[in-house]
């Protein structure tokens, strides 16, 4: 669904709503109800943002939102220019704005914004995982982090109109769930992992003590609808056959709910699903995939979201497609917003 630029209201992530008033050239913004910040915009080549208002105790808040507001309103807008009195220091922290030679000057970036890993993940980002080198199984790989529970990610689509999350797979609760999707025909034809429960809760159990594989449930609205599985590559039966990386993810992904197929919602839940990988370990360089060859639908959703193939080749039970997604090349074009 194109987003309707008439409409002055936003959701954001772990917010009820952000409303705004923008004219051509003046944008105030009032975040659950409590004015936040008002700016006067000059548009040119590049977007310039001067500051004119402010809740003075959320100024990161109201920095970070007017940026939300203005890279969601327009998908073209790479950056802009904020001219403020202040050093913004924990912005200039974080990454959110970057200092230019010009004093009052600070540039913030599309690619760089959605990088920020707050407040689209759903525990708080403190530091990077240290490495250590391990061997498992004769792969010599970093030791992964312990894996998240709960949920991991979430954000509002504008284009659904929808809240897209990802939830760690709970067996207990999501077993059935689980069992309803691997039998749907459609979805055994390519997964090949029909069942009974106690096959399933084995299947699942497997991958919930496996540290190189994390499983997760993708929700509409807090609705589950899908199944994926994020794997890191360097261990994985993939790591052979392509130049692996110690931090490359991978998925598996799988659509149970028939309502929510659809090009559409894949390119709401497939960019929520890279989006988290690349926020959850910034060391990781690129996403891979290796659906089947011949399944052309999903090979032609991941190219729509600029997923390339790399090359075909043979697992001992499919002819595969590797499908394979840069960070660089993902935030370059992000259509999060």
């Amino acid at each position: 669904m194109p987003f309707d630029t008439a409409s002055q209201t936003l959701s954001l992530p772990r917010w009820r709503s952000l409303e705004g008033d923008e004219s051509d050239c003046q944008l105030s913004l009032v975040l659950e109800s409590r004015p936040l910040i008002r700016v006067r915009l000059v548009r040119g080549d590049t977007l310039h943002v001067h500051l004119d208002g402010l809740a003075q105790d959320r100024l990161h808040q109201a920095l970070w939102a007017t940026c939300y507001w203005l890279f969601a309103r327009d998908p073209s807008c790479q950056c802009l220019i904020w001219h403020l009195n202040e050093p913004p220091v924990e912005a200039l922290l974080s990454g959110l704005l970057i200092t230019q030679p010009q004093a009052g000057v600070y540039r913030c970036e599309r690619t760089k914004f959605w990088q920020l890993p707050q407040p689209w993940l759903g525990q708080p980002f403190t530091t990077v995982y240290p490495q250590q080198m391990q061997i498992t199984e004769g792969k010599r790989h970093p030791r992964r982090a312990p894996k998240p529970r709960g949920e991991v990610y979430r954000r509002f689509d504008v284009r659904l109109g929808a809240w897209v999350s990802l939830r760690t797979l709970e067996i207990d609760a999501d077993l059935e769930r689980f069992n309803r999707w691997q039998n749907n025909p459609r979805v055994e034809s390519f997964w090949q992992e029909g069942g009974s429960l106690e096959q399933h809760r084995d299947y699942l159990s497997k991958l919930h003590a496996d540290p190189h594989s994390l499983t997760l449930i993708g929700c509409f609205d807090d609705q589950p609808f899908a199944y994926f599985e994020a794997y890191w590559a360097k261990e994985d039966r993939i790591a052979p056959f392509y130049a692996v990386d110690d931090y490359d993810r991978g998925i598996h992904m799988l659509v149970g709910e028939e309502h929510h197929r659809g090009p559409h919602k894949v390119a709401s839940w497939l960019s929520a699903l890279v989006h988290y990988l690349f926020l959850d370990d910034p060391r990781t360089q690129r996403v891979v995939a290796e659906p089947r060859a011949d399944n052309s639908k999903m090979i032609g959703y991941m190219h729509d979201q600029r997923f390339h193939c790399e090359k075909e080749f043979d697992f001992p039970h499919k002819r595969a497609a590797l499908m394979v997604l840069g960070r660089e090349r993902f935030f370059e074009r992000a259509r999060l917003a």
